[in-house]
């Protein structure tokens, strides 16, 4: 079954067209990582998915939605599409538990003895079980990130979207991160993940994409994206990312 799909997504902004024809499809319990230069269109792919950006031309439908129609109801849609940020984006003056239970509480009316019992059941499941009574400002980076995992799940989602969920992360930090996706991917979310992380779209993913100015230009497995690629631009790119490292 279908849980994302793209037909012919064109953005531009301004002048500027970020996206150029995007066709893509993602199934139940599916993990697809998009990797790719910097200004390439992924994280822009993402808000497109959410219809935190709308499109210029085509059609986003998420679990049989059109995110793009305009006259979606898209608060209500939304509620069935975890987010992960880069950059954490927890209610910096609530505790952890508030910034876990108000969602479920304000949109799907759970109740606070639910809601608390969910908050529990999900910091344990990202190991912060004892963090629940804690402020953003007294947790390190990878606890933050994870806190915003467990709140995404809170309003039990069929699909996760990660933009970089690790790229604001000091080094030591990202492969607690990386674990609570790793044990999500296991038990059957489906995810599109756009990472700087190769070893952990190697690892996890069912199928790369690799971007370039807008454009799919590469998918496949894992193996064959970094195996064997076939375009010259994701043998660069990947030449220069195994440089870097």
């Amino acid at each position: 079954m279908t849980k994302i799909l793209l037909e012919a997504v064109r953005k531009s902004f301004r002048t500027l067209e970020v996206l150029k024809g995007i066709d893509l499809s993602v199934d139940a319990g599916e993990v697809v990582c998009v990797i790719g230069p910097s200004g390439s269109g992924k994280s822009t792919l993402l808000r497109c998915v959410n219809a935190l950006e709308s499109v210029t031309q085509g059609r986003v439908i998420v679990d049989d939605i059109v995110m793009s129609d305009p006259k979606c109801d898209v608060n209500t849609a939304r509620r069935n599409i975890g987010m992960v940020f880069q950059s954490f984006n927890l209610f910096s003056h609530m505790t952890v538990r508030r910034n876990i239970t108000l969602a479920p509480m304000d949109l799907k009316k759970t109740t606070k003895p639910d809601a608390d019992a969910l908050a529990v059941e999900l910091l344990t499941r990202v190991g912060l079980e004892d963090k629940i009574d804690a402020y953003p400002r007294q947790l390190s980076g990878g606890q933050k990130q994870r806190v915003a995992i467990a709140r995404a799940l809170a309003m039990r989602p069929d699909v996760m979207l990660f933009d970089e969920p690790t790229s604001a992360l000091d080094p030591e930090m990202v492969g607690e991160v990386l674990a609570v996706m790793q044990q999500l991917a296991a038990d059957g979310m489906t995810m599109l993940v756009v990472t700087h992380e190769m070893g952990f779209a190697r690892e996890v993913a069912d199928r790369v994409i690799f971007m370039a100015d807008g454009m799919i230009v590469e998918q496949g497995t894992p193996s064959e994206v970094f195996g064997n690629p076939r375009e010259p631009r994701t043998k660069d790119f990947l030449r220069r990312v195994s440089q870097a490292g």
